[in-house]
């Protein structure tokens, strides 16, 4: 499956709507490092509304959301808007018989894992789409990945600005400095996108990221 996935970023090209009007900010990574968590964290600040629901089972997001207009400021006045892309979680494997693990009935289970396959291979149709991204790890866990390594990978031969958000430092597990060795080429921002810690530092990057 790693192989696979590596033959799909090499083989899908831009999606027919890449006419670009204006910034289009994606969040990518692994299922369950807190996409969607963080895409409620930034409408809620500064749309006042929710864009994604989230699940603690993996491949809640199955489709690509995206919210128009996301206008944020920093603290000198400066204006950043950007179209505000959620996409489902790129993984290495996606066995039906994990969502049934997870309570799931046998049919929604691989309706969920057959939604899941075609969601990530959307994500990536979607890559040359996008003008910056936000990768999203769960820093709790291991950061050398290969479905981790592969989106960088291919992020970094795209030519595609990143910032890496480190999600989850809430947790006692978090490992930021292993996060930051891993990818140093990137700047990488420690967030808990749960409970807003060092989101304003993270809305500072994002100026940098699109300038």
């Amino acid at each position: 499956m790693v192989s696979f996935l590596k033959s799909l970023f090499k083989k899908l090209s831009s999606n027919p709507f890449s006419k670009k009007s204006h910034i289009k900010l994606g969040l990518y990574g692994p299922p369950n490092g807190g996409k969607s968590t963080l895409a409620n964290k930034i409408c809620q600040d500064w749309l006042g509304e929710e864009m994604s629901t989230v699940s603690h089972i993996a491949h809640e997001t199955r489709e690509i959301k995206i919210k128009e207009q996301v206008n944020i400021k920093n603290k000198k006045g400066k204006e950043l808007t950007f179209s505000l892309v959620d996409t489902p979680g790129i993984s290495t494997k996606i066995d039906y018989e994990e969502f049934i693990r997870k309570g799931l009935k046998k049919v929604e289970a691989k309706k969920r894992a057959k939604e899941a396959t075609k969601g990530v291979i959307d994500s990536i149709k979607w890559l040359d789409d996008m003008d910056s991204v936000v990768v999203v790890l769960d820093a709790t866990k291991d950061p050398y990945s290969q479905v981790n390594i592969t989106i960088i990978g291919n992020l970094q031969a795209r030519n595609i600005p990143v910032l890496i958000a480190a999600n989850k430092v809430d947790l006692k597990k978090a490992g930021i400095d292993t996060v930051k060795a891993a990818f140093p080429q990137y700047k990488v921002v420690g967030i808990s996108a749960k409970y807003g810690k060092n989101i304003e530092e993270f809305y500072e990057q994002l100026f940098t990221l699109t300038s």
